[in-house]
C-alpha cells in the first residue's frame, strides 16, 4: 500500500492508498514538535481501529511546512522501511515542469493539485484550493503549472478581524440566509461569504480574460463545498484532489524507475 501525506500549514492529512483506490484518510493538526514516534502511534492506532494491515510499502510527501518534513522522512523510514518522495525536490519528478519565472518556488501542494485536475478534468483548469490561503492555480492545456494567485484564506481572514477589531467576535464560517446582517454576528458571516464569492468569482473572470479561454474551475479544499453553495462558478468539487495527486506522482516516478 502507498503512503501519501499532504502537510498544510495548519492541517496534516494521511491518506492510504491501494493501487488507484483511496482506502481511508486522516488528518491531524500540523506541528514540527512531534515526532516520528507520536504519528505512528497515531497512525497505526487508526489503521487497526479500521481493519488495515500496516503494510505500508511506499511514501510520498507533499509539505508546505519544511520543518514537519524530517520527523515525516524518519516515520517512512523507521517504521514501513522506506524513502518517502518529496514532492519539490529534484528526486521526485513531475509529469509537466512548472513554467514559472526562474528561481521561483511554487507550493508542493499547488504542484500536486494541478497534476490531480488535469488528470481528471483535462486542460486548461483554474484549481481553488481554500486552505490557510486562498490560492488559484492555472494549469495549461499539457497540465502543466504556469502560474496563479494567493490570496489570504477564509479563517486567517476572520482570525485577523477578530484580533485586529476588539471589539468584533470570533465568528464561524458559514453561508447567511441574507446579505444585510441585523447582528454583529449576521454582519461579519454574511462580508466572509459573500466577500469571499465575490473575491473567487472576480479573480476567475480576471484569469479567463487574460488567457482569452473559458477553462474549468475546480474547488478543493475543506470550506470548497460551503462555498460551492453561492456561486455556479465551479465545475466540480473535489474533496481528494491532493491525495489523488500525490498518487499520480508517485505512479509517473514508479513507472520512470525512479522508487
Amino acid at each position: 500500500m502507498l503512503l501519501c501525506i499532504d502537510t498544510g500549514n495548519t492541517n496534516t492529512v494521511f491518506g492510504i492508498f491501494d493501487g488507484d483506490k483511496l482506502l481511508a484518510q486522516w488528518r491531524i493538526s500540523t506541528d514540527h514538535r512531534r515526532t516520528a514516534d507520536e504519528y505512528f502511534v497515531w497512525l497505526s492506532t487508526l489503521m487497526t481501529v479500521q481493519k488495515f494491515e500496516l503494510n505500508i510499502g511506499a511514501c510520498i510527501i507533499s509539505s508546505t511546512a519544511p520543518r514537519v518534513v524530517f520527523n515525516l522522512r524518519v516515520l517512512c523510514h523507521r517504521y514501513f522501511d522506506t524513502r518517502p518522495l518529496v514532492v519539490g525536490k529534484p528526486d521526485c519528478l513531475l509529469p509537466v515542469a512548472p513554467r514559472v519565472d526562474a528561481g521561483t518556488v511554487v507550493g508542493p501542494d499547488r504542484l500536486v493539485n494541478a497534476v490531480g485536475a488535469f488528470e481528471r478534468h483535462g486542460p486548461d483548469l483554474v484549481v481553488v484550493d481554500f486552505g490557510t490561503a486562498t490560492t488559484f492555480d492555472v494549469v495549461a492545456d499539457d497540465g502543466a503549472y504556469v502560474g496563479g494567485v494567493i490570496a489570504p484564506g477564509v479563517n486567517l481572514s476572520l482570525e485577523a478581524l477578530h484580533m485586529g477589531a476588539a471589539s468584533l467576535p470570533h465568528v464561524d464560517v458559514t453561508m447567511p440566509s441574507k446579505v444585510i446582517g441585523t447582528n454583529t454576528v449576521a454582519c461579519i458571516q454574511s462580508g466572509i461569504f459573500w466577500g469571499y464569492i465575490g473575491l473567487v468569482e472576480g479573480i476567475v473572470a480576471k484569469i479567463r480574460d487574460e488567457r482569452g479561454l473559458s477553462m474549468k474551475i475546480i474547488g478543493t479544499g475543506g470550506l470548497a463545498p460551503l462555498f460551492e453553495q453561492g456561486t455556479n462558478v465551479f465545475d466540480a468539487i473535489e474533496e481528494d484532489l491532493t491525495m489523488h495527486g500525490l498518487r499520480l506522482i508517485y505512479d509517473f516516478n514508479k513507472e520512470a524507475g525512479n522508487v
